[in-house]
């Protein structure tokens, strides 16, 4: 289970880094819609693998609770 969580840390690292991408590259060749898009799916990224690194924490702090 903590191999699953760390692939999703690597997944908000990735969407992260897509924004970041995104934004220096506003400043070079990119079109408006190109960054606008990869802005938008870091952002879903990041959120998707956040809540499923949430999911995990709450489902193994239950697991040993009860």
């Amino acid at each position: 289970m903590y191999q699953l969580a760390l692939i999703f840390l690597a997944a908000i690292l990735a969407g992260f880094a897509l924004i970041a991408v995104a934004t220096n590259a506003a400043v070079t060749f990119l079109s408006a819609t190109i960054i606008s898009v990869l802005v938008f799916v870091g952002a879903i990224a990041i959120i998707v693998f956040a809540l499923a690194l949430i999911y995990l924490a709450l489902k193994a702090l239950f697991n040993k609770l009860f």
